[in-house]
């Protein structure tokens, strides 16, 4: 009888014991997802929203000391791709000021400042014509007329280089917003994803009536323009950077709707010739 009354109490108690089981293994799902949510937190970090917004804009200038920068990653990087020169080329995209200015078109949608935008943008498109013109004014004038492997190589995009160009926006951007601005972020950044050599390449191009290497040339340009922007778009957006005008939901929703739309614009030739070459 005592044996049945004990056995009893141990089932009633084990409802009781599960549950604290139970309890004790959501504190540890818990404790586990705050400890990596630290971890992988840029908010703690980050710099100011002022300090940001003046890191962002002075490295985004189109004019003076960028401007004569630019024009010297040009003619370096024409070189280095004229005579084959990796070294040459790598110091060309340390020097390039060509990221600050697309950072800066990111901080004015992330704020959505779109007069701020236009601006950059503006600035934006004055640096590429300056880059095309000294290019192609450099290949002309150039005896050397044969590609060499550094000119082919930046003809034949893949979708490796949306993945390089989307993490190199997230680190180029996180290294912008960090609180320590003495970091090596930046130039990694500069010589991974690579804005100024396919610009040249294009002049290149030009000067030598090269349609399919332009297309390839551009093409490899627009996705490492592209996927920086958006990175950091979204980056900034995790920030909470502060919006100069009241935001409505359908507003942010058809931005998103457009940004997932360009996205898809521009990587789907990767896509398609990655199955094209899949399929020979």
């Amino acid at each position: 009888m005592r044996r049945k009354k004990n056995e009893r109490e141990e089932e009633n108690l084990l409802p009781d014991t599960q549950l604290e089981n139970d309890e004790l293994e959501k504190a540890a799902h818990r404790s586990f997802c705050a400890v990596l949510k630290q971890m992988f937190s840029i908010q703690a970090d980050s710099a100011s929203h002022k300090e940001i917004r003046e890191r962002l804009l002075s490295g985004g200038r189109i004019t003076g000391t960028n401007m004569v920068v630019m024009i010297c990653a040009i003619l370096i990087a024409s070189v280095g791709l004229n005579t084959g020169s990796t070294a040459v080329i790598i110091g060309a995209m340390l020097i390039s000021p060509l990221m600050g200015t697309i950072l800066a078109m990111a901080y004015g949608t992330a704020s959505a400042d779109y007069k701020m935008l236009k601006h950059y943008g503006t600035g934006f498109a004055f640096q590429i014509l300056c880059s095309l013109a000294a290019s192609t004014i450099f290949f002309l004038l150039s005896p050397v007329k044969e590609p060499t492997s550094e000119l082919i190589a930046r003809t034949a995009p893949s979708f490796f280089d949306v993945i390089i160009a989307s993490a190199g926006g997230i680190a180029g951007i996180v290294g912008q917003t960090n609180k320590d601005k003495a970091n090596n972020i930046i130039p990694g950044v500069a010589i991974a994803t690579a804005l100024m050599p396919p610009l040249c390449t294009c002049g290149y191009a030009i000067a030598n009536l090269n349609l399919e290497m332009l297309i390839g040339a551009a093409y490899l340009f627009l996705i490492n323009v592209y996927f920086i922007y958006a990175s950091a778009c979204s980056v900034l957006a995790i920030l909470d950077i502060p919006m100069i005008r009241e935001v409505t939901y359908a507003q942010k929703r058809r931005f998103h709707f457009k940004m997932a739309r360009n996205t898809i614009i521009v990587v789907l030739p990767c896509i398609l010739l990655a199955f094209g070459i899949h399929l020979n």
